[in-house]
């Protein structure tokens, strides 16, 4: 796991479409996040996750990348600008997921609230009913197409502001705890959701979340914020993970698979850190095996042995029949 990089020597900067560096904001109420200590980078195609217990400054960071919030200090790079000052030259490059998704919702029809962008950034109608179609597809929601927004149960409205903010086909999502509240089937279909539209079509994502057991199957790479902002860790999933004391310090509560690894571990069993339930079964199932095998080698050399005898070697290979 990297361990604290000053800003300028920041390794991964070169080429990346979001890149965020020691930005201080301080709200009307005097409480100040300082977003530092590592530099916030996410380059094409990536997937993102920034991981961190309620209140230490997700949020902030993505409302600075999202250009709702100027810095006081420090600078925020998005596709090459200055958010805050030029997002119009990057909107229709970005798509973003609020953490209330009725908040976002804002048309009475699902048809109407996807399409919104597209009618007011100036499309002709056929290319508006294109890019709603596309959406729509992408979502899997075709046939809500015409049903009223504030009937939808809670899956489906985070659905339906998805498809909207897919509508201009971004290059880069921002979602703020787009899990919350969704059922365990709905937070696994939203994995799955984003994931495709990941690899099928290479849209990079930031994702703020406090949820540390969907973080491995989602991301390429961690971000960990602690109270106040500071950023005091970056890593693939396993890097991260492996620090189990680290999250703790961060108020972040490990993942069950991070905390039984780490256990059996200081127990002498160095069974590695993996992150997702099919690593762990192939681990503990390869384990397994070589602990039998070994097992039932000690025991046939054991007997052998009580008897004065080795093991038989193996016949030779006897040739073919000539015909």
């Amino acid at each position: 796991m990297s361990t604290h990089i000053p800003h300028h020597e920041h390794p991964h900067a070169q080429g990346a479409i979001v890149h965020v560096s020691c930005v201080r904001h301080t709200y009307p109420d005097k409480t100040s996040v300082h977003l530092c200590g590592l530099d916030f980078v996410v380059q094409p195609g990536q997937r993102v996750v920034v991981l961190g217990p309620n209140g230490c400054g997700k949020s902030t960071l993505l409302y600075h990348i999202l250009g709702l919030l100027k810095p006081e200090e420090g600078e925020v790079r998005v596709f090459g600008v200055d958010p805050a000052r030029q997002f119009s030259k990057i909107r229709e490059r970005v798509g973003v997921l609020l953490q209330n998704a009725d908040e976002q919702i804002i048309a009475p029809t699902v048809w109407d609230d996807v399409s919104f962008s597209p009618r007011n950034y100036g499309y002709t109608e056929k290319e508006v009913e294109q890019k709603v179609n596309h959406a729509l597809a992408r979502m899997g929601i075709e046939h809500l197409r015409h049903k009223v927004c504030h009937y939808l149960s809670g899956g489906e409205k985070r659905k339906v502001a998805l498809a909207g903010a897919l509508a201009l086909d971004p290059e880069l999502l921002v979602l703020d705890e787009p899990f919350e509240g969704l059922d365990p089937a709905s937070r696994t279909e939203m994995v799955e959701l984003l994931n495709k539209l990941n690899r099928e079509s290479g849209v990079s994502f930031v994702i703020a979340t406090h949820d540390v057991q969907l973080v491995a199957p989602l991301a390429d790479f961690v971000y960990v914020l602690k109270f106040g902002g500071e950023i005091v860790a970056h890593g693939t999933p396993a890097e991260v993970f492996r620090d189990v004391e680290l999250l703790r310090a961060t108020n972040i509560e490990p993942p069950v698979l991070a905390e039984l690894f780490q256990r059996l571990e200081a127990k002498g069993y160095h069974l590695g850190r993996p992150v997702t339930p099919e690593e762990a079964v192939k681990t503990l199932v390869a384990w397994v095996e070589r602990e039998r095998d070994g097992a039932a080698s000690s025991v046939v050399t054991s007997l052998l042995s009580q008897h004065g005898s080795k093991p038989a070697a193996p016949a030779p290979a006897t040739e073919p029949p000539r015909s």
